[in-house]
C-alpha cells in the first residue's frame, strides 16, 4: 500500500465512524430522489439512470477486479451496459498494451450480459447501433423465470471472473429471487452489486406509487440473504467512500 493509499483507507476508516457525514448523506438522497437526479446523466451517448458516485465506484470495482463478464439485471435506456461495456473495453485495451498485441474492436474477449423483461424496441435498437455493441448480448424475459435463469447460466459457463448487478424489480422476493439464481455465479474476489437498497433508508411516502418500500425492497432482500451465504460480505468501506449511493450496503465482495 502506498503512502496515499493508506491515507486514503484512514479517512475512509474515519468515515464510517463520522454521523456527520452519513447524515449529509442521507440529506442529499432525500432531496435529490423526488427531483430525478440520477435520470440527468449520459454514459457514451446513452441515459444511465444512475448517481455518478455509483458510476465511479463500478469503475474502481470493474479495474481492480478485472472481470470478464459481468452480467445486469434490467436494461432500461441502455446506460448502464454501455458504461460496462466500456469498462471492459479499457481493460482489454491495456491487456494488449501491455502485451505488445493487436485488439480486434470486433472480436471482443470480454463481454456484458443484460437481461430485462421488457426491452423497448428504440432501446434496443440504439443499443445495437453503438460503438461498443459487439461487447453486449440482451435477454428479453424476467430475470427469475427458470429459462431465463437457465439461459443466462449457460452464457456464464467458461467466462473466468464474473461480476453481477442487480437492478430490475426492486421487490423483496424478487431480488431475493436473483440473488439465489445468479450469486453463485459471482468469482472469488468479485462483487454482486445491488443496486436500490437505498429505498429501506428513504421515507415511506417516497414509494407510494411503486410496489416495493420501506421492508420490501433490495435491501431486506440482501440482509436475509447474506446470513446464509458467508462467502459474500458487504464492503462497508465503499459505502464511506461514496456517501451519496442508491446501493448502501449493496456493494457485495465475495471472500
Amino acid at each position: 500500500m502506498t503512502p496515499f493509499e493508506q491515507e486514503v483507507a484512514d479517512r475512509l476508516a474515519a468515515a464510517e465512524t463520522d454521523p456527520g457525514l452519513r447524515a449529509a448523506g442521507q440529506a442529499f438522497a432525500e432531496a435529490t430522489i423526488p427531483a430525478q437526479y440520477s435520470y440527468n446523466f449520459f454514459w457514451a451517448g446513452r441515459p444511465i439512470i444512475q448517481y455518478p458516485q455509483d458510476m465511479v465506484a463500478l469503475q474502481e470495482i470493474v479495474w481492480a477486479t478485472r472481470p470478464d463478464l459481468i452480467i445486469e439485471t434490467g436494461i432500461a435506456h441502455g446506460g448502464s451496459l454501455i458504461l460496462s461495456a466500456s469498462l471492459l473495453a479499457m481493460l482489454d485495451y491495456c491487456d494488449a498494451a501491455e502485451a505488445g498485441e493487436v485488439i480486434d474492436p470486433r472480436q471482443p474477449r470480454r463481454r456484458v450480459l443484460g437481461i430485462d423483461i421488457d426491452i423497448r424496441a428504440h432501446n434496443r435498437a440504439a443499443i445495437e447501433a453503438h460503438p461498443l455493441a459487439r461487447r453486449i448480448d440482451m435477454i428479453e424475459g424476467s430475470s427469475i423465470a427458470p429459462d431465463i435463469v437457465a439461459q443466462v447460466r449457460a452464457s456464464a459457463e467458461g467466462a473466468g471472473r464474473v461480476m453481477l448487478c442487480l437492478d430490475s424489480n426492486h421487490t423483496h422476493d424478487h431480488v431475493l429471487a436473483e440473488l439465489e439464481a445468479y450469486a453463485d455465479l459471482v468469482t472469488p474476489g468479485c462483487y454482486c452489486i445491488v443496486f436500490d437498497t437505498v429505498v429501506e433508508d428513504l421515507p415511506a411516502k417516497m414509494s407510494d406509487n411503486r410496489p416495493w418500500g420501506a421492508g420490501d425492497n433490495p435491501k431486506t432482500a440482501v440482509h436475509q440473504w447474506l446470513p446464509a451465504n458467508p462467502d459474500f460480505e458487504i464492503d462497508k468501506q465503499i459505502d464511506a467512500k461514496l456517501l451519496i449511493s442508491v446501493a448502501p450496503d449493496g456493494y457485495l465482495r465475495r471472500v
